[in-house]
């Protein structure tokens, strides 16, 4: 599990929006009464939630980092 205080900064919009699609579906199972845009907005003034996104965003990226390494399966010709 990352340590969430190693804070995700992704490099541009393109990168955070990837790692909001690996995660909005397993927040929004665990957490039935809320959506993930919903949390992201409180956390803009929020600390609770900001620490909550920021999590999130670990995970994101553990999960960007476990698909990146794994192998490319060539199709036989």
């Amino acid at each position: 599990m990352p340590n969430s205080y190693d804070h995700v900064r992704p490099k541009d919009e393109a990168e955070r929006a990837y790692l909001e699609a690996l995660i909005r579906d397993d927040y929004e199972y665990c957490h039935p009464d809320d959506t993930f845009d919903d949390m992201k907005q409180r956390a803009a003034f929020c600390r609770e939630d900001k620490g909550i996104y920021r999590d999130w965003l670990a995970i994101a990226a553990a999960r960007a980092d476990a698909i990146a390494a794994m192998p490319v399966l060539m199709a036989a010709e």
